[in-house]
């Protein structure tokens, strides 16, 4: 059997978080939150790095264009996610990082997917945001 190399352990483990998060969401009964009702709390926000790859083979003119009549500016983001970060990205794209109670992950997915498409190609990176915890276990250490 084939080991991955460490590198790729944390994201392995995003990736079974993804599946059992898409798993508890389909195995509900209940209906899912209306679009837009929540709102982070310390207790349901995640992080979630968004990286968008822009179109190399296309001038950007032509890929705003595209983004202008999909809606993406006016659809992303969506009203009560907060954006943490934008970057622009040379070589890549755009990375941008948004906090999120984790029951609108599905709408944040379904946004880009309906008006960056195109001029984008989408990753996405869950995270949880550990600064308090890693720079508590810093001043211990000291």
């Amino acid at each position: 059997m084939r080991r991955s190399p460490p590198a790729f352990k944390p994201l392995a483990a995003a990736l079974v978080l993804l599946c059992a998060v898409d798993t508890a969401a389909t195995a509900q009964t209940t209906a899912a939150p209306q679009v837009g009702s929540a709102t982070a709390t310390a207790d349901n926000a995640i992080l979630l790095t968004v990286f968008l790859r822009h179109d190399q083979s296309r001038p950007l003119a032509e890929l705003n264009e595209q983004l202008a009549k999909q809606g993406f500016y006016k659809a992303f983001p969506p009203p009560g996610i907060e954006v943490v970060s934008w970057n622009v990205v040379m070589g890549i794209g755009q990375i941008i990082t948004l906090r999120l109670p984790a029951t609108r992950l599905r709408e944040i997915n379904r946004v880009l997917e309906d008006t960056a498409w195109g001029p984008y190609r989408t990753e996405f990176y869950p995270t949880y945001d550990y600064k308090a915890v890693g720079l508590g276990e810093h001043e211990k250490a000291r």
